[in-house]
Formats: structure tokens, C-alpha cells, sequence
């Protein structure tokens, strides 16, 4: 019993430092966003745009046509009830509250989390962070900045899109290829819709993105030695982002429905 007890306790406070770590990380690199560097803008900018066209434009393929399914099937699924429920509102808490956000953040998960953490942890194995520093510039402000702000832009982008194609791409399919009665149905999104409701949408994608390009770059700073670490601190990297990402997806949609 003891060593189950000592076991947990451990591990707990193996969690809590990771966390307070995370937590720590992400202000350091937050407070770069708030600083005007004498060199190196062009590259930061550089990056930070690669970063938003890898993430954002050539997510595109893949998350216009997930919507397109999700709006089709929660419509055609909402209308046949609509006696019981209000299609308008149903629509918008769990596309534009709910699913849009975490949608969008496994997406990028799969494609940017991973690709994050494996770039980072090669950059490591093969001492280019050190080339960085020897260069006389930060890696921080080199690396870890520009991929902050490019995934946050590109979650919030694609947050967006994801809400625009399911809804009205969604609506034009039903409306085209069935015979359910939906005319009303923009009518209804319309009023249901309020500030609160893209509130939530804004401030999940917002941490959605902070959380998945600081875990993945902590598990990227993590892989020093050999590249065989590589494939662990990126499967680690995506299960966490997923972890805190709910998690984190839980909290915000109770703060704002208290």
C-alpha cells in the first residue's frame, strides 16, 4: 500500500512540475511577442508565415470537407427533431461552442504537433539550436515565437472555416440534395447566435493554439541525444496536446456557461 501511495505521489508532483514548467514556457515566450528585437524581424516574420501556410492553407483539403459532413449530419439529424429542439441554437452550441473549436485543434495536432516536436527534435540532435546561440541569436525568439503565433493564427483560421462551411456549406447541401424542410433555418442561426457564443469560439482557439505549440515544443527541447528519441517525445506531445486541449476545452465552456 505504501509503495501504490508513494507511486501516485510521485507521479503527481511529476505532474504538477511539468505543468508549472509548461506554464513557465509559455510566459517566456509570450512576453518576446511584447518585445521589438534589434535584429532578426524579417526571419521571425518569415517563419511565422511558413508556419501559418503549413498549417492553416494546406489544412484546408482536409477540414472543408470534415465540415461539410459534420454541418450535413447534425442539420439532417436536428431538423427530424425539431419539435423537440431548436435547430438554430442546437446548431450553434455544438458547432461554434463545441465541435468547431476541438475539431480544429486535433486537426492540428496531427498535422503541426507532430511536425513541431519531430523539426525541433532533430534541430537538437543535430546541434542546430546550438549553431543558433553561437550565431548570437535567440532560439526563442528565432524558433519558438514565430511557430506560437503562426499555429494560433492558423487554430483561429481554420476555427472559422470550420464554423462558415459547416453552417452554410452544410445548409446548401441539405437544402439542395434533400427534401427537408429547412428555409427557416439561416433565419434561426441568426438569432441564436450571440457574442458569447464566438466569445467561446475565439478564447478555445486562442488556448487551443498556446497549448498545442508549447507542449510540442517542450518535447521537442526535450530530445537532446539521439534520434531514436524522436518518435517517443512526438507520440508524448500529441497525446498531451490532446490531454490538455480537452481538458482545457471543459473548463472554458463551464466558465462561460455558469
Amino acid at each position: 500500500m505504501e509503495k501504490i501511495t508513494g507511486y501516485i505521489g510521485r507521479k503527481t508532483l511529476r505532474f504538477i512540475n511539468h505543468t508549472l514548467s509548461l506554464f513557465a514556457f509559455t510566459c517566456r515566450i509570450l512576453i518576446l511577442i511584447f518585445k521589438r528585437p534589434e535584429s532578426g524581424r524579417v526571419l521571425v516574420r518569415r517563419i511565422t508565415l511558413e508556419q501559418i501556410y503549413f498549417t492553416c492553407v494546406e489544412s484546408l483539403p482536409i477540414i472543408i470537407p470534415i465540415a461539410l459532413i459534420i454541418g450535413c449530419i447534425l442539420i439532417i439529424q436536428f431538423s427530424k427533431l425539431s419539435g423537440q429542439y431548436d435547430l438554430g441554437k442546437t446548431t450553434v452550441l455544438l458547432i461554434v461552442r463545441e465541435l468547431g473549436p476541438i475539431i480544429t485543434a486535433f486537426l492540428v495536432i496531427l498535422r503541426s504537433a507532430t511536425a513541431v516536436t519531430i523539426e525541433i527534435g532533430y534541430m537538437n540532435t543535430l546541434h542546430e539550436i546550438e549553431a543558433i546561440e553561437m550565431a548570437g541569436m535567440d532560439p526563442m525568439l528565432i524558433i519558438c515565437l514565430p511557430r506560437l503565433v503562426g499555429i494560433i493564427s492558423a487554430v483561429l483560421c481554420l476555427f472559422i472555416v470550420f464554423d462558415l462551411v459547416s453552417i452554410l456549406g452544410g445548409y446548401v447541401l441539405v437544402w439542395t440534395f434533400t427534401y427537408i424542410p429547412i428555409d427557416n433555418f439561416l433565419t434561426q442561426i441568426a438569432k441564436s447566435i450571440s457574442g458569447a457564443d464566438i466569445a467561446v469560439g475565439i478564447v478555445k482557439a486562442i488556448c487551443f493554439g498556446i497549448i498545442i505549440t508549447v507542449t510540442s515544443l517542450t518535447h521537442g527541447f526535450k530530445i537532446k541525444k539521439q534520434v531514436t528519441d524522436i518518435p517517443v517525445g512526438t507520440s508524448r506531445a500529441a497525446l498531451e496536446s490532446v490531454f490538455y486541449c480537452l481538458v482545457s476545452n471543459i473548463i472554458i465552456s463551464i466558465i462561460f456557461y455558469m
